[in-house]
């Protein structure tokens, strides 16, 4: 096999780690991975505009109002009228959304993040520098992403079109 192969072939395994992870994630909880970062964020920064959120989870503003969209028609965000700027709309999670998430079983990153954590400071240095060679040989490096794994179409410029969340 090629080294190149060998490269597609650890690219090809993470992604169906993350497709694999991301369809128990919906089966337990019915979140999209993209909608429990949302309300991870939520929960752990409290109330934000969802300008200030779609910085938090570096995914465009158009993506997050999408998400926000579909987690107020489950009842687990609520959106009102900033009090000290009646122009800005604040996003907060509530019980619901707290339940929710309590309900879901641990991210597919935890276990990387504590693994890479203990990783040497040359070594993650080596790999971060390895990953974004490789997302920029494959044009990948100005794709919409936050810092969580999921899957979905690279291509997505934060425009939706159909009833699923777009994927992060």
């Amino acid at each position: 096999m090629s080294r190149e192969d060998d490269v597609l072939i650890a690219v090809r395994r993470i992604v169906r780690a993350v497709d694999l992870h991301s369809k128990k994630l919906m089966k337990a909880s019915g979140l999209t991975s993209s909608q429990r970062i949302v309300l991870q964020t939520l929960a752990r920064n409290g109330p934000a505009t969802p300008s200030v959120l779609a910085r938090e989870v570096s995914l465009s503003q158009a993506t997050v109002t999408v998400i926000l969209d579909r987690l107020e028609q489950r009842a687990l965000i609520s959106r009102h009228r900033s009090q000290s700027d009646r122009r800005n709309v604040v996003v907060d999670i509530n019980d619901a959304g707290r339940d929710c998430l309590a309900a879901a079983p641990p991210a597919l990153q935890s276990g990387f993040v504590k693994a890479f954590g203990e990783l040497p400071d040359w070594e993650q240095q080596m790999l971060i520098a390895s990953l974004l060679r490789i997302a920029e040989l494959m044009s990948a490096e100005d794709v919409d992403a936050a810092p969580i794994l999921d899957v979905g179409d690279v291509g997505r410029t934060g425009e939706v079109n159909d009833d699923s969340d777009p994927p992060v």
